[in-house]
């Protein structure tokens, strides 16, 4: 018998379990872990806004195979923190358009750096 838990299609694994598809989501993952330890949100408050995410997702179509899971932790992330007053929606798209970018502007494999000229756009 197989005592591991059952895999979600398109969710990648390693010999150890499940893991990141890029850096970026382990960064989001590692970003709430810590905004929770210093106390911008409680668990319960974070798995409710993280579940109230998904659901939505799934309400406009969302297939749930497990390969958008982090785009959900990621908006959820970024709800809470403007709800919480750690920063504005306005401040947060601003951020989005500009790492977006900084990534269209660099090449494949390289590091994305943003730039004053990131934010003008």
């Amino acid at each position: 018998m197989n005592d591991r838990p059952a895999v979600l299609p398109g969710q990648p694994r390693n010999d150890q379990g499940p893991v990141f598809r890029a850096p970026w989501e382990a960064q989001a993952f590692a970003t709430v872990v810590a905004l929770h330890r210093q106390g911008l949100f409680t668990w319960p408050e974070w798995t409710r806004v993280l579940s109230g995410q998904i659901a939505k997702a799934q309400a406009a179509g969302d297939p749930d195979r497990g390969d958008t899971y982090y785009h959900h932790w990621l908006a959820a992330l970024e709800s809470l923190v403007a709800a919480k007053g750690a920063s504005s929606e306005t401040e947060l798209i601003r951020y989005r358009r500009a790492w977006t970018a900084a990534a269209i502007r660099t090449p494949h494999g390289q590091p994305i750096e943003l730039r004053c000229e990131d934010f003008e756009r």
